[in-house]
């Protein structure tokens, strides 16, 4: 595991999308490929299955041992520069990893919204916040905290991103009941432990492509 516990999380988003057998999904970010294995098994979906930080080597061989290498693509590309046609998909995924790139708000209407076709789905579960930081991040989560965490976010800060775009219909985003245990059961436990305000959650959302 690279966060949160994925299957878990790949298994609560999918409950929440229409997925047939013969769609094209994109699961982007997804790390050592355990969500796309999900996927393709319990759907029979075909996943390209996209990451920038895991080799597409590594990956396919988890996806021969998996028995899934017909319906599992590995790719590793840059969130930016991804190589894949106009329309091209009939869902976008991501679990534990939309954060880390979709947090400028021009990456949403320039880059991801046009990889699916229209009355497609789009679907993310990722680390956020149950409200955003007011005034400041907490004290007692400062010496913990990095960088890149600025991209937690509400689930209403998510939903306002995507809305206005124009790009998406049946917007729906919402903080997990149970997102802080199930994220601090397998990660980032101190950061949760100091997290006395309940601030951090898990976020789930879904669209779809108007």
């Amino acid at each position: 595991m690279l966060g949160p516990d994925a299957l878990k999380l790949i298994e609560i988003l999918s409950e929440r999308m229409r997925l047939e057998p013969g769609m094209k999904v994109l699961d982007m970010g997804c790390g050592k490929g355990l969500t796309s294995i999900f996927l393709a098994k319990e759907f029979g979906v075909t996943v390209f299955a996209n990451d920038l930080w895991v080799s597409a080597s590594e990956n396919y061989k988890r996806f021969i041992a998996m028995g899934v290498e017909d319906r599992v693509f590995p790719i590793k590309a840059e969130a930016h520069t991804l190589p894949y046609a106009d329309g091209f998909f009939d869902a976008a995924i991501s679990v534990d990893a939309y954060h880390y790139f979709g947090t400028d708000e021009t990456y949403f209407p320039c880059n991801y919204a046009r990889l699916v076709k229209s009355g497609g789905q789009f679907g993310m579960l990722s680390p956020g916040l149950t409200k955003e930081f007011y005034p400041a991040l907490p004290e007692r989560m400062r010496s913990l905290w990095e960088p890149d965490m600025y991209a937690f976010h509400s689930a209403q800060w998510w939903a306002s991103m995507w809305t206005k775009t124009g790009l998406v219909t049946d917007v729906a985003a919402e903080s997990l009941p149970d997102g802080k245990a199930l994220w601090s059961a397998t990660a980032d436990g101190d950061l949760h432990a100091a997290d006395d305000e309940g601030y951090l959650t898990l976020v789930l959302m879904t669209a779809t492509k108007a």
